[in-house]
């Protein structure tokens, strides 16, 4: 696939066919990466408990990437399934993604937004951190998790 030199970013379900070939090659990687299929605790995300998904096409229409946002009971949101597929890392789709969700995740009155990823992502861990993330002590369902990595920002 070409590398999108321009690209949209739109609400999608969660569920809709792209979102769904999106959040499963980002399961593949991650599969790849840490040799298992069991490497996220808590509770998987679904089409209820994520608000917002949203999708990157390119100009063509590709679906390129993707990320969404599940409200956390005790407040702030927790950004789920950020994935760019590979052939469009580095292009700017993932930072306007994340970009995307903080607007998101700002008109729904949220203030913080929380994230886990893992230690075999030395990538999204550089990403995050070059965004303003600050690492946290892991929360939730990852408190006690030893491959996760857990990031915060405030958006106010």
């Amino acid at each position: 696939m070409p590398v999108p030199t321009a690209f949209t970013i739109a609400r999608e379900p969660f569920d809709s066919a792209d979102a769904a070939a999106l959040r499963q090659a980002q399961r593949d990687e991650l599969d790849a990466r840490y040799g298992r299929d069991d490497h996220e605790p808590g509770e998987k995300p679904t089409a209820d408990s994520v608000p917002v998904f949203l999708v990157a096409r390119s100009a063509e229409g590709v679906a390129v990437g993707c990320g969404g946002l599940r409200l956390l009971a005790e407040g702030g949101a927790e950004i789920k399934r950020m994935y760019v597929v590979p052939s469009a890392r580095g292009t700017g789709v993932s930072t306007a993604i994340l970009r995307s969700i903080e607007e998101e995740a700002r008109a729904l009155g949220v203030d913080r937004l929380l994230l886990e990823t893992g230690t075999e992502q030395p990538d999204a861990i550089r990403f995050y951190e070059r965004e303003g993330y600050a690492l946290i002590p892991n929360f939730g369902p990852y408190a006690d998790s030893e491959i996760s990595v857990c990031y915060a920002r405030n958006l106010s």
